[in-house]
């Protein structure tokens, strides 16, 4: 099987459980005991594994992969990640304000008086919150967090996020800008 091209992360394989090659799993997504039911998972080498079975396990799950049966091969699998081509997800899974953060890759990025900063390059997470890296025209790729204040809104239908600059860290802001409203103010006013 080619690897996908729109990938989105359905689970990363943790240690192994027991001595038969399960799997512990963390998963993402709101139903994780249907991991299999999407198909074969692929990991970002291309390689292809068939979900036997998943049963919950405090915070994660432990799944049951075709052709792992030996702890062995269930520690080689330790940090893979488990993806699914965008395609094989419905879209009757996401309430009308919800997306998949690879559906926002390609996405044209503005602020609210129009300029242009690009395109979402890639979706981020390294720990402290999901960031998006913007490819800008002609300039080096910048990451900006994705969070209300930076990202107020993504407009699915016209392929489009709008971004608050200053928030988004995409423009400097002079230390007189930042003092506001000070200009001009020396002390002699009423006099």
């Amino acid at each position: 099987m080619a690897k996908p091209e729109n990938l989105v992360l359905m689970a990363i394989i943790g240690g192994p459980h027991g001595i038969r090659g399960e799997v512990r799993a963390k998963p993402y997504g709101d139903e994780p005991l249907k991991l299999g039911n999407y198909g074969p998972l692929v990991d970002d080498k291309g390689r292809t594994f068939k979900v036997l079975a998943v049963r919950p396990a405090k915070n994660v799950v432990v799944m049951r992969l075709e052709g792992v049966s030996t702890r062995e091969a269930a520690e080689a699998l330790n940090g893979v990640s488990l993806f699914i081509d965008r395609a094989q997800l419905p879209d009757d899974l996401l309430d009308e304000d919800e997306f998949f953060q690879t559906d926002l890759v390609g996405l044209a990025v503005h602020d609210a008086e129009g300029s242009d900063y690009g395109k979402v390059l890639a979706v981020h997470n390294f720990g402290a919150g999901d960031i998006l890296e913007i490819a800008q025209p002609g300039k080096a790729s910048v990451m900006i967090p994705f969070s209300d204040a930076a990202v107020p809104e993504v407009d699915m239908d016209a392929r489009t996020v709008l971004v608050e600059p200053i928030a988004a860290g995409l423009i400097d802001v002079d230390d007189e800008e930042v003092s506001g409203g000070d200009e001009g103010s020396d002390g002699d006013e009423g006099r």
